[in-house]
């Protein structure tokens, strides 16, 4: 690890619509998060895994027990290594690759709490998952920097590539990451390891995400200058204020390169409910906090993961699955739009992006 900053060397973290090497993931194994032993989440990780495969290589990451099982499971295709976890959430653990102008990559292995420690965090211990970014900037053979002092976790920002960041009030100002900074030290972090100038605030991320609010859910770049925002006209959904509050940041907002932000609004699936049979097939443990049968989960369509030449897009078998599907067409007709049915990934709190983090080549 380097006692210096991406910024003083010269490295920047990339847009994830930049071309990449590889995308890594994590295996779900959890009894008391995922229903029935993890199995039917296991198939939509294999599915995700291949899709990603048509387009880059694909890395996943598998505890010793789990390790012969998984490999029958993903395929000779699949990248699959043991690599001891807590959970899957690889956007949040796994490291933040930065590059530079002469083709070389670093990692950064942010500081990592659960999404809020010994209080507010979703599981305990997270000791495991605080070894992942590390053992994946090893993996690779590439310098690393380490935050002690400062917690973050992937999906809490976005950025264009070109110098403006994304991110929420609701995750990064909480006190349950880092109590000790202000924003404006918490922006110095930001430009320090990121090498961004321009930071755009939303105040909040969708309705009950237990993350906190992470952008990833509720907003993304689609390029420089333009963003995809999560949207619903439903007056009664619990996300109507907060998407439109976000909307008029958005469009009262000036990028790093002096440009206006268009928004492209991605309508919202209807509220995605945990059955009782999938409750029921949750291990119960003091250790993992778990959604109740009448909580609306998270779900959302921009939660999706860009691959070279294409996007990996969560469908919920929803009305809106089509629509959602045309926009991102009419979005990226340069892309090649895989839609994957992702009801057993959300129903663990997150989503495509979520599970997974991209290397850039």
């Amino acid at each position: 690890m380097i006692n210096s900053t991406p910024k003083k060397d010269g490295f920047r973290m990339p847009a994830e619509f930049e071309v990449q090497k590889q995308v890594f993931l994590l295996w779900p194994e959890r009894k008391d998060v995922w229903h029935h032993s993890a199995q039917k989440a296991q198939k939509v990780f294999v599915e995700v895994a291949h899709a990603i495969g048509k387009f880059e290589e694909v890395t996943v990451g598998v505890s010793e027990e789990h390790y012969e099982d998984a490999l029958n499971k993903l395929g000779s295709k699949v990248r699959t290594i043991i690599m001891p976890h807590d959970d899957v959430w690889t956007r949040d653990v796994g490291p933040t690759f930065v590059i530079n102008d002469r083709g070389e990559t670093r990692g950064i292995d942010w500081k990592f709490n659960a999404w809020g420690g010994i209080d507010e965090g979703a599981y305990y211990p997270w000791d495991k998952d605080e070894r992942v970014a590390s053992s994946i900037i090893a993996l690779e053979g590439v310098k690393g920097y380490h935050t002690e002092d400062f917690v973050l976790e992937g999906g809490s920002i976005h950025v264009d590539g070109e110098g403006t960041l994304l991110t929420t009030k609701e995750c990064l100002l909480n006190n349950n990451r880092n109590p000790h900074l202000t924003q404006v030290e918490i922006e110095d972090y930001l430009r320090s390891y990121l090498s961004v100038e321009k930071i755009i605030w939303l105040d909040r991320g969708l309705f009950n995400d237990e993350t906190d609010g992470h952008i990833d859910n509720i907003c993304c770049f689609a390029r420089p200058g333009e963003v995809i925002l999560s949207w619903t006209d439903d007056v009664n959904n619990d996300n109507y204020h907060i998407c439109r509050s976000a909307y008029e940041v958005l469009k009262g907002s000036i990028d790093a390169k002096g440009r206006t932000i268009k928004v492209h609004k991605l309508e919202l699936p209807q509220p995605i409910f945990i059955t009782k049979e999938e409750d029921d097939g949750i291990i119960y443990s003091k250790d993992a906090k778990r959604f109740s049968i009448d909580e609306p989960l998270p779900a959302s369509y921009v939660n999706f993961l860009f691959c070279n030449n294409s996007i990996i897009v969560p469908i919920f078998n929803d009305p809106k699955d089509e629509l959602a599907l045309q926009t991102l067409k009419n979005i990226f007709p340069e892309r090649e739009i895989v839609p994957i049915y992702s009801r057993e990934i959300i129903l663990g709190g997150g989503n495509i992006h979520c599970i997974s983090q991209q290397q850039p080549k």
